[in-house]
């Protein structure tokens, strides 16, 4: 819950670099929401058989995606930094209305954002699994640190 939170609070922040830990427990937690969305105001549709709960329930998996768009386009953003690609590749899965090409975009994409960070720092800033004390952790000094 802690990741899916400072993505929250790193609401629109599309510089610098996120762990891979960070985006995928933030889409987790995107998903266990909008199924718990579904299935209690979706079952209570189901139960009552009515439409009206059905429509809220769409309504509702409506504006919480409306509501978390810029923190998924940003921790995505930031993902993509970490593997040293801009942010802008993320076009690639909004052609989602050219069938083959919205497709390809979203697996590339994805496939992008399981892959391991680049060690060290980048053009995109410092390490995200670096820890100030120890160097970065991949063999590179902090910086200010002596060899």
């Amino acid at each position: 819950m802690e990741w899916y939170k400072k993505v929250l609070s790193q609401y629109s922040d599309f510089d610098g670099r996120a762990r891979r830990q960070e985006y995928w427990m933030f889409q987790l937690f995107n998903f266990l929401i909008g199924l718990a969305i579904m299935v209690v105001i979706g079952g209570m549709a189901m139960i009552t058989s009515s439409q009206t709960l059905l429509y809220v329930a769409v309504g509702v998996i409506c504006l919480y995606g409306l509501a978390v768009m810029v923190p998924s386009l940003a921790v995505t953003t930031r993902r993509l930094h970490d593997t040293g690609r801009s942010g802008w590749w993320q076009l690639l899965s909004l052609l989602g209305f050219i069938p083959l090409i919205g497709w390809i975009g979203s697996i590339v994409v994805l496939v992008w954002c399981a892959l391991e960070g680049n060690p060290g720092p980048n053009r995109y800033g410092p390490d995200p699994k670096a820890s100030p004390e120890a160097g970065t952790g991949y063999g590179y000094p902090a910086p200010g640190v002596p060899y």
